[in-house]
């Protein structure tokens, strides 16, 4: 007869064999499994929620700290206003004052680069630059004040269209109606030129700083 001790052991000894056999098959537990399978649970997704949102109101937050406040913004857009319209006072009387004596050398150019190549093919080195450097000058202000009044034209694309159309204009009505005047595609492309440079080196951070962009949704 076998004893209780004897089928305790016996007991014990199928409990260990029923393991063993458990372990070389492989089952594991449902902890196990979804470790596996990588399921997150209710916070780790709400965790990763929140962080997207916080995502979301970065770029408005970075946004609304670069731009200046209501008094600040309605400060510049004056003196930018006040600027330009100096700047239009200067640019008549500089490009619409009949000149008399030089009505004989005054022509037309519709080729471009023939007019700067004149410039540079002067004796004086001073002269070119005055010619060049003049027409430069006086596209700036176009790329410095136009992101500034008008939030709208605040591209680059934008403001050199501007640019290109009002001196156009200017061009236009000097060999039009202007004595010793004369239209000239040269002076257009290099004002152009001069309103890129001056959006490039300060017109776009000033439009950035007086408007904020519109939040994307």
């Amino acid at each position: 007869m076998r004893t209780i001790w004897g089928e305790r052991a016996a007991k014990s000894g199928r409990a260990g064999k029923d393991a063993d056999r458990t372990g070389k098959t492989g089952r594991t537990t449902k902890s196990e499994r979804a470790g596996k399978t990588g399921r997150t649970t209710k916070s780790g997704r709400t965790g990763k929620r929140g962080r997207a949102a916080k995502n979301r109101r970065a770029p408005e937050a970075r946004a609304e700290h670069h731009t200046l406040a209501l008094p600040l913004r309605l400060l510049a857009m004056l003196c930018a206003f006040a600027f330009m319209v100096a700047f239009a006072v200067v640019l008549a009387r500089l490009t619409l004052q009949p000149s008399p004596a030089s009505a004989a050398l005054a022509h037309s150019n519709l080729r471009p680069g023939r007019s700067v190549e004149a410039y540079l093919n002067q004796p004086a080195l001073r002269d070119a630059v005055k010619q060049i450097g003049g027409n430069l000058l006086l596209g700036v202000p176009f790329g410095v004040l136009v992101p500034v009044l008008a939030p709208r034209a605040r591209g680059i694309v934008r403001v050199l269209l501007l640019t290109a159309s009002v001196m156009l204009l200017v061009e236009l009505a000097q060999g039009a109606l202007v004595t010793g005047r004369a239209f000239d595609v040269d002076d257009v492309i290099l004002n152009t030129t001069g309103a890129l440079v001056g959006y490039l080196l300060l017109g776009r951070r000033l439009g950035r700083a007086v408007h904020a962009r519109a939040p994307k949704k």
